[in-house]
């Protein structure tokens, strides 16, 4: 009996029965393991003040190290670029949609009006930067909590609209509350992937979790958390990058913008998928060459839950 860890929220759900389907298919029997993480506590601070990425995972890895589950599935953003000692990734399923949406509380019309102080809800600095650079005389709030509680939250404030992850929406068939695509803006790493991990040391979980490792998805999202983490890049870094296969060429398109959208450093690089393991590493030092490490260090330390 393989026991998967999870959080409680119906998005974390669809994933983990996602994973349990996975192993049904192989033979393997499984049962979810529900944990709550520290991220799921505390609504009302924004993620880099109560630990960035870690907020998420480390309550199931706690109880993976501790051997009381078998296996964690996360989000593949949420995952820390540098993850605790004795645990690996050992499966990364086939992406999602990757981009961000808009969700509306009445219509998206305010976007045409280009005198309009429009007032966007979201908490990720990558979003907030890239929506002011779009929109120059928008302003943007904090929110928190699960899929359903922010859309809940805007639909009784004076938001104009709220930015989501395309997947999370898909995943939980509430897509019909998406108002626009917003393929411009570049996806956090890994955005819409989902992520397996187990203990090191667990050579079988990690055998049999191979069988639904989907090779190009983790190629084009270790280049984007290459990217990350070369630059040192945490939660609160409004840092996107997005890649993706094209007739077996790999595209990377970056950004690194300082929270007020008043700094932008773009990079677009493309290399034969099959010699592109180092691309991400490539257009992090690209970055770094025109500024980027000084957006960083300007930017608030995280808290560290790891």
């Amino acid at each position: 009996m393989i026991r998967i860890g999870t959080r409680k929220s119906k998005l974390a759900l669809w994933q983990a029965h996602k994973v349990q389907e996975e192993l049904n298919a192989l033979g393997q029997t499984s049962e979810l393991v529900l944990i709550e993480s520290e991220g799921d506590k505390v609504l009302d601070t924004p993620l880099p003040l109560i630990g960035g990425k870690g907020v998420f995972t480390k309550a199931l890895d706690d109880a993976l190290i501790e051997g009381k589950i078998d296996l964690a599935v996360h989000s593949h953003k949420d995952i820390p670029t540098e993850l605790p000692k004795g645990i690996t990734i050992c499966s990364v399923m086939e992406r999602g949609n990757p981009f961000d949406v808009l969700v509306v509380r009445k219509d998206s019309d305010f976007l045409n009006d280009k005198d309009y102080a429009g007032l966007i809800a979201t908490s990720s600095n990558r979003r907030k930067s890239q929506w002011i650079d779009r929109y120059e005389k928008h302003s943007t709030c904090n929110i928190r909590g699960n899929v359903q509680t922010r859309i809940k939250k805007l639909r009784e404030s004076n938001w104009d609209g709220a930015i989501f992850a395309a997947a999370g929406l898909e995943r939980l068939e509430l897509s019909h509350e998406i108002a626009m695509v917003l393929d411009w803006m570049i996806p956090a790493p890994a955005q819409g992937a989902v992520a397996v991990v187990c203990r090191e040391d667990d050579k079988e979980t990690a055998t049999i979790c191979q069988e639904f490792h989907h090779k190009e998805t983790a190629l084009c999202t270790s280049i984007e958390r290459d990217f990350l983490n070369k630059l040192n890049g945490g939660c609160s870094a409004p840092i996107g990058a997005y890649a993706k296969v094209e007739e077996g060429m790999l595209k990377l398109q970056a950004v690194v913008m300082d929270p007020n959208a008043e700094i932008k450093i773009e990079v677009k690089l493309e290399k034969d998928a099959m010699l592109a393991h180092n691309l991400g590493i490539e257009a992090a030092q690209q970055a770094l060459n025109s500024g980027a490490k000084d957006i960083i260090d300007k930017l608030p330390k995280e808290k560290r839950l790891h």
